[in-house]
């Protein structure tokens, strides 16, 4: 028997039951239909110990490194500390040490954390600021000795964060951050595989991040970025990723203006079309998609279509959601 604890309960798993048939049988409400593993509807995390590998058969690679599990298959061979992926996670606090101008409109945000903080180049967190109000950003960084966190930050008009970011924001200032969440991260393992990068506007934060952490792992096969914006001011960081692709033989950069303003040196059209028309087939790749909500949802659908496998696509769409209190679920406003 293994003893489960979720929350503040602590239940006794019996020698016959799956992890979900502990929490049912102590009215807990979990999330369920299958019971087979199949749908994927009771999705759960282990915050202390590696779950059974036969209870993450399915799962996106990525959840699995974070020990992301099924709790209908799961017999757990020790004592587990679990949690559901949208439950309340540990925060910290994080001091700003630089901001610095990228375009117009986007600034990079640097901050640094005293304590441990476990995040993969990708994933995203949650600012908080004093009075509550939070949103959440894509890491554009890699981890670091220097314990520093990059994010991309876009200054929408009316942005209640990313107007305060801008105006009120200054080195020295403490935020709040949450635990590191998402799965569009690179994995090792398969070095040679092709991978397709397209984003949007500061959809570009998280395919940097992944980037850097591929080539800082070795990552032999070819590197294809697709970043779009409608006018050339939003092709932040264009400099930075021509010199990248003139360094490194297997990456290749490809900035796509949609506007109607264009520049000879630049490829006109939107980053996906222009993606799809420069990639006959996507079979064996993996792709990454980060950026407006239409253009990820879109993007997905072609990329499958193209041939490339739906669990080698890795999505991250950046919602603009209406506020509920002083909290909004977005990404990156």
């Amino acid at each position: 028997m293994a003893n489960i604890t979720l929350g503040e309960d602590t239940l006794t798993c019996q020698a016959h039951e799956t992890v979900l048939d502990t929490l049912l049988r102590n009215n807990r409400q979990i999330p369920h239909s299958c019971r087979q593993g199949l749908c994927q509807s009771c999705l759960m995390r282990s915050l202390d110990n590696p779950p059974p590998v036969s209870s993450q058969v399915g799962i996106k690679d990525t959840l699995q490194k974070q020990n992301y599990f099924l709790p209908c298959i799961c017999h757990p061979e020790q004592d587990m500390t679990i949690a559901l992926p949208h439950q309340e996670m540990a925060s910290s606090t994080v001091r700003v040490i630089e901001k610095q101008r990228l375009a117009t409109d986007i600034i990079r945000l640097l901050l640094t954390h005293e304590d441990s903080f476990n995040f993969s180049a990708g994933q995203f967190v949650n600012l908080k600021r004093a009075d509550g109000l939070t949103r959440s950003y894509s890491i554009a960084n890699t981890p670091h000795p220097d314990k520093f966190l990059e994010f991309h930050i876009r200054r929408l008009p009316d942005g209640q964060f990313s107007n305060w970011v801008y105006d009120d924001l200054n080195p020295g200032d403490t935020v709040t951050i949450s635990e590191a969440q998402g799965s569009c991260l690179y994995l090792p393992g398969r070095a040679e595989q092709p991978l397709l990068l397209v984003g949007t506007g500061t959809g570009l934060a998280p395919l940097v991040g992944i980037i850097y952490d591929a080539l800082q792992q070795n990552h032999t096969g070819p590197i294809h970025l697709f970043h779009g914006s409608r006018d050339i001011d939003g092709l932040y960081l264009m400099n930075e990723m021509r010199e990248l692709a003139a360094t490194v033989d297997n990456f290749y950069y490809t900035p796509c203006l949609s506007g109607e303003n264009t520049a000879a040196d630049l490829i006109t059209g939107r980053a996906h079309d222009v993606a799809f028309a420069a990639t006959p087939t996507l079979k064996g790749w993996r792709v990454y998609l980060c950026g407006h909500p239409e253009m990820v949802q879109q993007t997905k659908k072609k990329a499958y279509l193209k041939g490339a496998s739906l669990s080698d696509i890795y999505a991250d769409a950046f919602h603009v959601n209406l506020p509920t209190g002083n909290v909004v679920s977005s990404h990156a406003f």
